[in-house]
């Protein structure tokens, strides 16, 4: 479902992905299933990405975009 675009599970897989549950770990495939479910309005996908932007991981730190994501999350 996730690739009919199921956004809840969008979010799971991209779980696995940064977790490696039950796939090897992979960040930038994590955050793009973050970002397809966020681009639909998932708030928990959009609070991941203002974390990832925060933190910089698997993208360039950018606390102005990290600050976007987690306006869009609230």
């Amino acid at each position: 479902s996730a690739d009919q675009g199921d956004p809840d599970a969008q979010v799971q897989m991209a779980l696995c992905y940064e977790n490696g549950t039950g796939v090897v770990q992979d960040t930038p495939e994590a955050l793009r299933w973050f970002r397809l479910s966020a681009d639909q309005g998932h708030a928990v996908a959009q609070f991941n990405l203002g974390i990832s932007y925060s933190n910089g991981t698997g993208v360039i730190q950018d606390i102005a975009e990290a600050a976007r994501w987690f306006r869009l999350a609230a």
